[in-house]
């Protein structure tokens, strides 16, 4: 089981990986995403965390692997298949796994994309994926594979923390930032900040975290963002610190729009993502 930026998660998820060994194949490459489903169908990013995390309450959860594309299967280089035969390959091969395997196989519909979408949207989901069904498997950010979201989601660095007000060891909100350009090259650009969406534990540990890399100088360019300025939560009546810090950590959030200057409306932190390079994550404007 082994991420995108090339890590080992094999022992992290040693069910799936278990489960994984009953495909119909002697040797099979697959790609797919990881999920923690809830009752009613969603899938929890929460949940995911806590199933990767090690925890006593995170070994309870049990993720699950949807499989969406296959790049080779018994000597066949698959990927040079359209995505139609890719899929047509893949199913076959997971078609015979037990009804509670834990690893899945991601099914597709054929057109009618507004309504999907439409229908993606009324339950409350992150969004579509669209894919051309002629296109061959290509690594990368392409136009064959696009992404249309329903809910805006999207991945930050953090650039340092505010204490919560009375406390030394809780973050009261996040500093964000993402790159201009993809790699080391691309200048820090200040997001905004987050404040809600993580628990008073997950406030301790996120402190615990990013008080070893605390630097003196802010990692954006210029003068340092106005923090008490169109601040989340009510007003504080102590003067708002910064704690500035390496660019290091990656965090989901979520949120509904952007503000002309390019910071973000009602955001709410998802998690960390632990499988991010911070040098990736680019300004999405």
């Amino acid at each position: 089981m082994i991420t995108r930026h090339g890590l080992d998660w094999t022992a992290k998820l040693r069910d799936l990986a278990s489960d994984a060994q009953q495909v119909k194949a002697k040797q099979a490459l697959l790609d797919g995403e990881v999920a923690v489903l809830l009752p009613n169908g969603k899938t929890s990013f929460h949940g995911l965390q806590e199933a990767l995390s090690g925890s006593e309450a995170g070994k309870r959860v049990q993720p699950v692997y949807f499989a969406f594309d296959l790049l080779f299967v018994d000597g066949k280089d698959t990927a040079k298949m359209g995505t139609e035969e890719r899929k047509a390959e893949l199913s076959r091969i997971l078609r015979p796994l037990p009804r509670d395997s834990r690893v899945r196989y991601s099914d597709h519909v054929f057109g009618h994309g507004p309504e999907f979408f439409a229908n993606a949207k009324l339950l409350g989901l992150e969004g579509i994926i669209s894919k051309r069904r002629s296109a061959q498997y290509r690594p990368g950010r392409t136009t064959d594979w696009l992404k249309t979201k329903a809910v805006h989601r999207q991945e930050f660095v953090v650039c340092g923390f505010i204490l919560r007000e009375g406390s030394q060891d809780l973050v009261g909100s996040l500093i964000l930032g993402a790159r201009s350009a993809a790699g080391p090259e691309g200048q820090w650009l200040f997001a905004g900040q987050v404040g809600t969406g993580f628990t008073e534990a997950m406030a301790r540990k996120l402190y615990a975290r990013l008080s070893g890399t605390e630097t003196r100088e802010s990692p954006f360019p210029g003068a340092p963002p106005d923090l008490a300025r169109g601040r989340w939560g009510p007003r504080r009546t102590t003067p708002v610190v910064p704690h500035w810090t390496k660019p290091e950590l990656v965090c989901e959030v979520a949120f509904t729009e952007r503000t002309p200057e390019g910071t973000l409306r009602h955001p709410s932190f998802q998690g960390l993502r632990e499988d991010k390079d911070p040098n990736e994550v680019v300004h999405e404007g």
